[in-house]
């Protein structure tokens, strides 16, 4: 049986941090093998006080929908404590939100992608509690999709954004425990950083092999299914076509109303595909891109994810949009998340090779060929360093 990090640390509640006000950095996932919310189980303990809650983008309980739209804080109705907003006028917490505490405990549900922003949020807390030194607690949870190989660009150092803070490939296989170890090793060394881990997890695994709980972490990642296409279908986001928000399926759905369907399946068949299939299905997003217009396009069906590229996946179909679609398909420009100069399509791709191959009709098993050293050195020099999960079942 897999238990997450809260599991663990309501089983175990470290000594240090017994009679201490508490901020918990938290969202609609933190919640126990048991269904129970975090803030909810720290508010029976008498050992402890909840000083403050933070949220990151959509929110505690997901209730923004889309990118770029901020919210504020609030008071907490029953805990009458502030409720404080990263993911609005600040994305890293201010000295006096972190003066109401002693310690910051941070729960978050991370889906394995690097331009999923929580884990931004993390590194941002990383350094706002080692300016003033504020012991902070990371609590594990699984990367739902560790049994995806290592997959995309690695990111470079000039192009960090708020989707992307370190230089990591798009498809890590990293925990979140595992990626504050990360951080704190390359950036915050004098950082009180203390982790708490699962038990029973181990790397080899999707998140539906656990027997462990799904909430969905963001309003549209719905289940453990879209998280296995996210790093690389998320690059959509930068581009005219639908990644699907809008839709019951984000990022397994994609189109756009000038999509010609069989042109786009006849350039796709005649690559190989390892891990999933490609089926026709138009959809009419009800927001984001073309909102009410009938998308045609298809979907993503991932039939085995242990060989399934994400990246290359989702590189290998922009490819075949763009030979099909010609002029008709675009880049966006900025702004996207915070990055005013930058393409945003570079931003997620972590430079601009990947765009500039792509207009230039570079093979995609070419483009893959670039990515192969860095993700060999990442493997045998980072994941190696941090890993705290064995890669088979025990």
């Amino acid at each position: 049986m897999v238990r997450f990090g809260l599991d663990q640390f309501l089983l175990q509640f470290p000594a240090r941090l017994k009679g201490k006000r508490l901020g918990v950095l938290c969202h609609a996932a933190s919640i126990t093998s048991g269904y129970e919310h975090i803030v909810d189980a720290l508010k029976k303990r008498s050992d402890c006080t909840v000083g403050a809650v933070f949220g990151p983008q959509h929110g505690l309980f997901g209730q923004t929908q889309d990118n770029m739209i901020e919210w504020e804080g609030e008071t907490h109705p029953d805990l009458k404590v502030p409720v404080f907003s990263l993911y609005g006028r600040t994305r890293k917490p201010t000295p006096e939100m972190l003066a109401r505490i002693d310690a910051l405990v941070v729960d978050l549900q991370d889906v394995g992608a690097r331009p999923y922003t929580y884990i931004w949020t993390l590194k941002l807390c990383m350094e706002a509690c080692d300016e003033i030194n504020v012991p902070i607690w990371v609590l594990d949870r699984p990367n739902p999709i560790a049994a995806v190989a290592l997959d995309g660009p690695m990111l470079d150092r000039h192009f960090f954004t708020f989707v992307g803070g370190a230089e990591i490939p798009l498809c890590h296989r990293m925990t979140i425990v595992e990626i504050a170890c990360f951080l704190k090793d390359t950036y915050y060394p004098t950082a009180d950083l203390h982790t708490v881990t699962m038990d029973g997890w181990w790397r080899n695994s999707m998140f539906g092999e656990t027997g462990l709980p799904w909430v969905l972490p963001s309003p549209n990642m719905p289940c453990p299914e879209t998280a296995t296409v996210y790093p690389g279908m998320v690059f959509l986001e930068a581009t005219n076509l639908s990644e699907g928000r809008g839709t019951t399926r984000p990022f397994e759905l994609f189109g756009a109303p000038f999509i010609d369907v069989p042109a786009l399946r006849d350039s796709l068949g005649r690559k190989p595909h390892p891990g999933c299939l490609f089926r026709e299905h138009g959809f009419i997003p009800t927001f984001n891109k073309w909102q009410g217009r009938y998308c045609y396009g298809m979907q993503i069906h991932v039939t085995d994810p242990r060989s399934y590229k994400p990246a290359a996946t989702a590189v290998s179909i922009l490819s075949a949009c763009i030979e099909t679609a010609k002029e008709e398909f675009r880049f966006k420009g900025p702004p996207y998340e915070y990055e005013a100069e930058k393409v945003p399509f570079d931003i997620l791709a972590g430079d601009s090779r990947l765009r500039e191959a792509l207009i230039a009709s570079t093979p995609v098993d070419i483009i893959e060929e670039t990515w192969r050293p860095e993700l060999d050195r990442f493997r045998t020099g980072v994941l190696a360093g941090v890993a705290l999960y064995p890669e088979s079942r025990k």
